[in-house]
């Protein structure tokens, strides 16, 4: 995980979160706190992390280094569930296809924090089954309570946990302890629980989950190339199937225990579907990295189908022994003991003749360990055999092109064609994140309708003028650059804001285009004043003078 981490971490541009990130973890902790006040008060904790980290050396590759190592972290953990619940192999197995897993390698190489919160969940799943075992809940809570504060829907695996006990049918001790943890982590959580649902203007652009949601985030799961996907979709399934079976039939699970289809199942399904299933009666909040953590169950229940067709495999082998000696074809008359007595019968071999060897066959608990290493070896070459298939989306992973904007590129664009002094509009506000993530693709241009800056205003890009002070701003400016979203210009999407409507107004009505640059979505457009038919008109002659 940490070679496909950091191989091309360094992609030379950001997209607008990670600018967001960027531009809010350079700022001291009270202007932070003010911030987060009005508008991302999930990524709070996360801000105040990355402050920390960005102090020793604030650059695009350092920004992501935490995701990196949270995606790491995460793997590691998912083994570790693996071979708890499992065996070694299974384990070993589940770790290596979370890593191979494209939408994982894609979140450890973004500047926020989803990454980190799935090292989270793992951490409090290891931690659920420590407590089960040992009654010890205080770690549980403090890893999940830390988890949920990076993102708060992370809370919802605690629904995943819970379904999880009541598979296994726990004792009341273990729900008493399990329940006043999570009681305390959902207790911690009510602030920010209040004061994000004011802040949920933030999400109006979502849209309600389809079933096409549904399969989108089963391939980004499970896999998403279709071999990859269909065959790791039926192990899954076989994984689930077994241990229901074993469940059922005993199968070595008693009451009390958390079987590994018991853990991976709620964790794969609960969190993913609890969210659509809300986005459907109320302001839709579904994205699929809300629930990155929840993919974590997938290869988990891969690894355990695995096992079962491994399992099948060497019951299917034949069990016969090879002789480690080749049987004597001449067996010797005296072998055979007479009724006189045991010893009767057997001759005691003659000087200088060679003993007769008999056939010795391997016992079975040599034979084993061989039989265990090959499926190993086996489950890991098809594991290695997955990004292999996948390789190449892994590779356009790394183009900053995959992102949903470059920022880097739309920045380069500017610094081509903007000079000192020049005039700039950001249509819509939102777009200014190019130039605080990029300022010296602007230096020395005017922000023409800026009042306020993001930091002194404790917003995210600023406050500008009111909608009636817009023309007053550009009245007199003959040419002006505007960063735009692609979409407000080609009237696909009006603002609702009054002062983003006067600005789109006010240059469709008096400017016209001097010359464009697109970027992805964003376009980076010069406007400039027609000339007037006054200014068309060639100068007056003077006056002829008077004849004497």
């Amino acid at each position: 995980m940490l070679a496909l981490g950091l191989w091309g971490v360094d992609r030379g541009g950001m997209w607008r979160d990670e600018a967001v990130t960027f531009q809010v973890a350079g700022r001291t902790v009270p202007q932070i706190w003010r911030l987060v006040h009005g508008v991302d008060a999930v990524h709070g904790l996360y801000y105040l992390l990355m402050h920390a980290v960005l102090a020793v050396h604030a650059d695009e590759v350092v920004l992501r280094l935490p995701s990196v190592a949270g995606a790491v972290l995460a793997t590691a953990l998912v083994a570790e569930v693996g071979a708890r619940l499992a065996r070694p192999r299974v384990g070993l197995w589940a770790g290596l296809l979370y890593a191979v897993n494209p939408m994982v390698g894609h979140y450890a190489q973004e500047g926020r924090s989803y990454a980190l919160v799935a090292a989270g969940v793992m951490g409090a799943t290891l931690l659920l089954l420590r407590g089960v075992e040992r009654g010890a809940w205080w770690g549980y809570g403090l890893v999940l309570g830390v988890t949920c504060w990076l993102h708060e829907f992370a809370v919802l695996v605690v629904l995943a946990h819970g379904l999880s006990l009541a598979l296994a049918r726990v004792r009341g001790r273990v729900w008493r302890g399990w329940g006043c943890a999570a009681g305390a982590v959902l207790l911690s959580l009510l602030p920010m629980v209040v004061v994000s649902r004011a802040q949920a203007a933030q999400v109006a652009w979502l849209r309600r989950p389809t079933g096409e949601t549904v399969a989108g985030l089963a391939r980004q799961f499970f896999g998403t190339s279709e071999g990859v996907y269909w065959v790791c979709l039926g192990l899954a399934v076989a994984g689930l199937l077994a241990g229901v079976a074993g469940r059922r039939g005993g199968g070595g699970a008693w009451k009390g225990q958390i079987t590994l289809a018991g853990v991976a199942a709620p964790l794969v399904v609960v969190p993913p579907g609890v969210l659509m299933l809300a986005s459907q009666s109320s302001p839709p909040l579904y994205v699929d990295r809300y629930v990155l953590y929840a993919l974590a169950g997938a290869p988990l229940l891969v690894a355990a189908g695995g096992e079962l067709v491994a399992g099948v495999a060497e019951r299917l082998r034949p069990r016969g022994g090879t002789p480690l000696a080749p049987p004597n074809p001449r067996p010797h008359s005296g072998d055979r003991p007479e009724a006189a007595g045991p010893e009767a019968g057997r001759k005691a071999p003659e000087v200088g003749r060679k003993a007769p060897e008999v056939e010795r066959k391997a016992p079975a608990s040599a034979r084993r360990p061989l039989r265990t290493y090959s499926a190993t070896l086996l489950g890991l070459l098809a594991v290695a055999l997955v990004p292999l298939q996948q390789f190449p989306l892994l590779q356009q992973d790394r183009d900053p092109a995959r992102r949903p904007d470059d920022l880097a590129a739309i920045a380069r664009a500017a610094a081509y064609g903007v000079r000192k002094g020049d005039a700039v509009l950001y249509l819509p506000a939102y777009t200014r994140n190019t130039e605080l993530a990029y300022p010296g693709a602007f230096r020395g241009t005017r922000d023409l309708v800026l009042a306020r800056t993001g930091d002194v205003s404790g917003t995210l890009y600023g406050v500008e003028v009111p909608a009636a002070e817009v023309r007053s701003r550009v009245a007199g400016v003959q040419r002006v650059w505007v960063v735009a979203d692609r979409a407000v210009l080609a009237g696909r999407w009006t603002p609702r804001n009054p002062g983003e409507r006067a600005k789109l107004d006010l240059l469709q009505r008096e400017f016209t285009v001097g010359g464009e640059a697109v970027r992805g979505r964003t376009v980076v457009r010069l406007y400039v004043r027609p000339l007037s038919p006054a200014s068309l008109r060639p100068p007056s002659l003077p006056p002829r003078p008077a004849r004497w």
